[in-house]
Order: structure tokens, then sequence, then C-alpha cells
């Protein structure tokens, strides 16, 4: 039987063990336990900014806190991106970023006041959204070997819009025109303009992301013949890739994920990660991503920043070849 001395001990360890115990777990519940702020580099009912209210509704539904979106639009996606990279690193402020602001940005930007690579972290990747070629009906042209016959025999009297000087829709035009020696005239917009143009036929075809054209597609207001990723887009299949045209490694789109300030604790990292992997598995879900032209992706923390370092130097290439600077 144990004495009075040595139980009083045994309490006293018991009682420490459980509080080390409690406090541990306490510490990887503790987040969140306020609303967490997820900054959008861009405007409210972009494709950015669907996909981050989209998860938000359902991180705030599995972690029990608001995911509040605060679009913070400017100089490209420059604008949101340093705030949220220059905020503190408690994981209370969050960013979804994407292509242009991550890895692309640092070159096109000759002076950007801060580096995404190294400022940001990286901590889920939400979805792939390849971008498709569409055609204004009046190009002469059902299929993407059709149109780049047509194009080679008419040097430059077609038209392609883009979103603006180095975004993805103006370098995917890019490559596209440098490895299929087409001569057509870039035409560079400032968002939105540049789809109305293109419907209202005053060019005569753009890349752009596939959420933003698909109901013009489904309507017939645009052709599409190709999309820009490796693989059939899950949202299109019955449009071929331009690798699959004749063109391997072709592959030239938008993606987004889920970034935190340089420090962010990796509880926060871990969490959110796993969350995340865990929402965009749901069959509901992933089928509501698929009809809105996007992938869904996922992955380990790890794997997101090695794709975005790949996808910063693929872009850097791209960039410098093409001249396109913004300062």
């Amino acid at each position: 039987m144990m004495n009075p001395s040595a139980r009083r001990q045994w309490l006293a360890l018991s009682l420490a063990a459980s509080l080390v115990t409690m406090t541990g777990n306490a510490a990887a519940q503790a987040w969140p336990t306020k609303p967490v702020r997820v900054v959008v580099a861009f405007t409210a009912g972009g494709t950015t900014d669907i996909l981050a209210r989209g998860v938000g509704q359902q991180l705030a539904d599995k972690l029990k806190q608001s995911f509040v979106i605060d679009n913070k639009p400017g100089a490209g996606g420059n604008t949101g991106s340093e705030m949220a990279a220059r905020s503190p690193a408690d994981g209370y402020t969050l960013l979804v970023g994407s292509v242009g602001p991550i890895a692309v940005n640092p070159t096109l930007y000759p002076k950007l006041p801060y580096n995404p690579l190294t400022d940001l972290v990286p901590i889920v990747q939400i979805a792939e959204v390849p971008n498709v070629l569409v055609l204004h009906p009046s190009v002469p042209a059902k299929t993407f070997d059709e149109f780049l016959a047509y194009a080679k025999a008419n040097p430059g009297k077609l038209n392609f819009a883009s979103t603006g000087i180095g975004t993805s829709s103006h370098l995917s035009g890019f490559v596209l025109g440098k490895r299929a020696t087409i001569d057509a005239q870039h035409v560079p917009y400032k968002g939105a303009d540049a789809l109305r143009d293109l419907l209202a036929g005053r060019v005569q075809f753009m890349f752009a992301t596939i959420p933003s054209v698909k109901q013009h597609i489904d309507a017939g207001a645009l052709r599409a013949v190709a999309v820009t990723s490796l693989k059939r887009s899950r949202s299109m299949p019955e449009v071929p890739t331009v690798a699959e045209r004749g063109f391997p490694g072709f592959e030239a789109g938008s993606w987004f994920g889920f970034f935190g300030p340089k420090g962010t604790p990796a509880e926060v990292v871990a969490t959110l990660n796993k969350a995340v992997n865990e929402i965009i598995a749901v069959p509901a879900m992933e089928a509501q991503l698929i009809k809105e032209g996007a992938d869904p992706a996922g992955g380990t923390p790890q794997q997101f920043a090695q794709f975005v370092q790949r996808e910063f130097e693929k872009w850097r290439v791209v960039v410098k070849e093409s001249g396109a600077t913004a300062e």
C-alpha cells in the first residue's frame, strides 16, 4: 500500500503530466480561436475570389471560425499579396495567391518591394485552372489544327486579346506564337474589357481561364479549340490540349493556393493543409470545383513549395523572352 507521502508525490506527478497533456492538446487545437482574414489580391467576382469564398466557407464550417475574405486589388495582385506578406505571422492573415502575383510578377516588376518566394509560406494548393484558347465565331476554324493553319495563312491579320501585359493570357499567347510560328497582334486590356471585345468580334482569339468563358462557350458565343494544361481539363474533357496537338510540354494556366506570412506557425500550416485537402476531396466540393472550371489539386506544403519554385523558374524565362515589363 502506498504511504501518504508517496501518494501525494504520485498525485502531484500525475497532475503535472495531465497539465502538460492538456496544454499540448490546447496548443494543437488553439488555431483558430478568432476570425481569420483571407486576403484576395483581386476584385470580387473573379476566379481567385470565387475559389477563396467557396473554400473559405467550408473552412469556417470545419474549423468553427469565420474566414473573412478581404479583397485588396491593385498592381497586378501585388498590393494584396504584399499586405498579406507583411502581416503578423500568427495564422490570422492568410493569402489566396495565384500564378501572377507569386510566380510571374517577381520578374515582370523589377522593383517589387517584397519577394513572394521568400516572404510568403506555401501552405496548400487549392486548384489548377487551365487557360482555354477561345475563338470568335467569325474565325473560320473549328479545331486547333484548323486555327493554326488559318493563322499561318493570314500572318499579321489576327489580333489576340489579353487581360494585361505579363498576365497568363498574354504569356500563353506569346508562347504559342513562338512555338507555332504564327504572327498575331497582341492587344492588352485591363481585366474584363478583353472578353467584352472578344465577344464583340473586335479581336479574334484569346487565352482565358475556363471559369471566365465557359458560359459563353456553352452558349455558342465563343469556340473552344484547346486547353493549356498537360492533361485534358476535367471540366472540358472534350477539348484537346495544346500539348497533344503537336506541342509537347506546353503548359500555361492559372493555379491558386493558400499562403501565409513568413514565420507562420507550423501547426497552423499543418491544420490548414489537412483541412483544405479534406474539403476538396469531398465529392460535392470536387464536383463544384470541376463544374466551375477548376481541377482540384491538394498535396503537402512541401509539394506546393516545389511547384511554386518550378512555376517561378518557368515564367521567368518566358517573361524575359517576351520583353514584357510592368515598369
